[in-house]
């Protein structure tokens, strides 16, 4: 994820401290990838620079003086682009998996068993997004819906690959 229009999101609802972004962002997205302290304070450096928001002073307090940032028009300007532009489904065609059992074929090793491995491991991720998923609150449902839509559209292909494994062995045969 890019974390740069999302911190720009978190921005918009008015000007706020490093700390606390990270506290927010963390809140929101970093359900399982919390962002580090120092992630958040280059991205502010290079959304500065990008003129995407303005650092507004410091401000005494406890400990070191904090510096407030808030969003400037080109900031708005990019985070309205960023939401507005489509993502591209399935950036790659070639995924570690796929490799794995081209790779299986090419060098005559066991791709069934590769594959039920796989969909093993992906079995065990979703019964264990499942059990997250019942004490979740809504946005944190929401991520793990995405990501077992995920998983079941992996295990999808490995049921489907398994189904054509001869008539894989056959094409690869030629192609080697």
């Amino acid at each position: 994820m890019d974390k740069t229009p999302a911190l720009l999101g978190l921005m918009s609802e008015g000007s706020t401290h490093g700390y606390d972004l990270k506290q927010r962002y963390d809140s929101v997205f970093g359900t399982d990838r919390p962002i580090a302290f120092g992630q958040i304070y280059a991205t502010l450096a290079r959304m500065i620079r990008d003129g995407y928001i303005s650092a507004l002073g410091a401000e005494p307090g406890e400990g070191p003086d904090r510096k407030r940032y808030e969003i400037t028009v080109a900031g708005r300007a990019h985070l309205r682009e960023w939401m507005q532009t489509p993502d591209t489904p399935s950036p790659t065609l070639h995924t570690n998996l796929f490799a794995k059992t081209i790779l299986a074929l090419m060098l005559d090793d066991d791709a069934e068993a590769l594959l039920d491995i796989q969909r093993r491991e992906h079995l065990a991720r979703m019964r264990e997004l499942t059990t997250d998923k019942q004490n979740a609150s809504l946005l944190d449902r929401l991520a793990i819906d995405h990501a077992l839509f995920q998983i079941e559209a992996d295990l999808r292909w490995i049921d489907m690959t398994s189904a054509r494994l001869g008539d894989m062995r056959k094409e690869i045969g030629h192609h080697g």
